[in-house]
């Protein structure tokens, strides 16, 4: 068979034909959906549209006797790789490779590309597998919503096409049920990364994934998205609203600017102390009498130990002011905070301290305070976490945090408003994924506030000891 040359005018009967019936083709499908019956209005196509019936007829126009259906093959560019070398690893002749990356320099820099950037070729190979593969088009998305095309014209040459997608804003309602981790359960209902991170943040207050999750418990999310006309989502948006196992928690945004999360009856989401310090960690070692690993000996452990690889991030478990951020004896590394209401957590065995972190530094709950580690007398790496209560040390697991504080009363009725489009939105979908909708809770008394305590200064007689 004859290799392609644009730059010479084949002779041959066959293409010719093929073209012409392409583009009595295009000219018919163009006629029907713009003109119509004598008599309607016509409504003309836009841009994407109109590209695509193009692409599709010049793929049709160009498939040549001797070859078979064009195919379409994703490539990644290697490192070190050349973006020619890539498109030739998709089969095609190097004169084909050579005039695509010519024919996208007019709009991208195919010099300096990165290692992972990835394409889309449309080739057909020819029948028997004999020869390079003819080149048919090529996709490249170069934005969120941007694509740079490359394809054949009528006459054989290459085309170089930029279509930009309107993206547009979209509340996304959805449940299911828990089918492995809550991240693969949100995912396949069509969450994405970001909004499972946030509501996995969320309950980390209520839940613990790794115990507490059974399969089959029913979980519902509504999220804000910005998708494009193909339905690709783009930009995640903010969560409204996650419920797991009946606990509901709504995103609401207070009189004073400020957003946060409520749950049915105005309760802050956002408990006093976080039941873990650090994300997706088991515990090896509880609150109580224990065998020491190092010493040998009977000897009261007074906090819990979470196992982490070296390296995993610390979270502040609430909203405090740092007292110690220094080396401290068997606990290694040691951070100890002070919150409100006579509660202070220690965290040690630490690798290395978070930035800026010295006594009298404020710090908010969930912020990265260090880094797990094996410092002082440690075994192997894990965090030694502890509360106390006015001095007292108390089982983390077991003692009775105090909860969120009620909203304030200014935003009661934009808070109902909320919940109610929410509830609006949600309804339909418990019911297509055949979850009962959740009982109305009974309204609560008075909620005592939680008192504010004087940071100005570290309480003496607090100190760690090793364990």
């Amino acid at each position: 068979m004859q290799e392609f040359d644009p730059r010479r005018p084949t002779l041959r009967f066959a293409p010719k034909i093929l073209v012409a019936v392409g583009g009595f083709a295009v000219l018919g499908l163009c006629w029907n959906l713009t003109g119509g019956p004598v008599g309607t209005v016509a409504q003309p196509l836009d841009a994407a549209a109109l590209a695509a019936l193009q692409h599709i007829a010049f793929a049709r126009a160009e498939a040549q006797p001797g070859f078979d259906r064009g195919q379409n093959i994703a490539v990644e560019v290697r490192p070190g790789e050349t973006l020619e070398a890539a498109v030739l690893r998709s089969g095609v002749a190097p004169t084909d490779a050579r005039l695509a990356v010519r024919v996208l320099a007019q709009a991208m820099d195919t010099v300096n590309i990165r290692a992972g950037m990835d394409f889309v070729a449309s080739v057909a190979k020819p029948h028997g597998r004999r020869g390079p593969a003819r080149l048919i088009g090529l996709s490249m998305r170069t934005g969120a919503a941007s694509t740079l095309t490359v394809s054949r014209t009528f006459d054989g040459a290459l085309r170089l096409r930029e279509l930009e997608e309107t993206v547009k804003p979209e509340t996304v309602a959805t449940c299911g049920r828990m089918q492995g981790s809550f991240h693969e359960s949100a995912v396949a209902v069509g969450a994405n990364a970001a909004v499972v991170a946030e509501a996995s943040k969320l309950f980390s207050h209520k839940i613990d994934f790794s115990s507490d999750i059974k399969a089959g418990d029913p979980f519902c999310l509504v999220f804000d998205r910005k998708v494009t006309e193909s339905g690709r989502t783009v930009e995640a948006g903010g969560l409204q609203y996650a419920e797991i196992k009946g606990q509901r928690f709504y995103g609401f945004t207070r009189a004073d600017g400020k957003r946060t999360f409520l749950d049915s009856i105005g309760k802050s989401i956002k408990g006093f102390l976080l039941r873990a310090p650090v994300d997706g960690a088991r515990i090896t070692s509880s609150f109580g009498f224990r065998r020491h690993p190092i010493l040998g000996y009977n000897k009261m452990h007074q906090g819990i130990d979470f196992g982490v690889g070296t390296g995993t991030p610390i979270l502040a478990a609430g909203d405090g002011v740092v007292v110690e951020c220094r080396r401290w004896g068997g606990y290694g590394n040691w951070v100890r905070i002070r919150h409100a209401g006579g509660y202070e957590t220690g965290y040690g065995h630490l690798s290395r301290f978070g930035k800026g972190c010295r006594a009298g530094q404020r710090v908010s709950q969930g912020q990265v305070i260090a880094w797990s580690g094996s410092t002082g007398a440690s075994t192997g790496p894990h965090l030694h976490y502890e509360v106390w209560l006015k001095g007292r040390r108390v089982n983390p697991l077991g003692a009775k945090i105090p909860t969120g504080t009620s909203v304030d009363p200014r935003d009661v009725a934009n808070f109902n408003a909320t919940k109610k489009r929410v509830e609006a939105l949600i309804a339909p979908r418990r019911t297509a994924a055949s979850i009962p909708a959740p009982k109305a809770p009974a309204e609560p008394g008075p909620t005592k506030k939680l008192a504010g305590s004087d940071f100005s200064a570290p309480r003496a007689g607090l100190r760690p000891r090793a364990g």
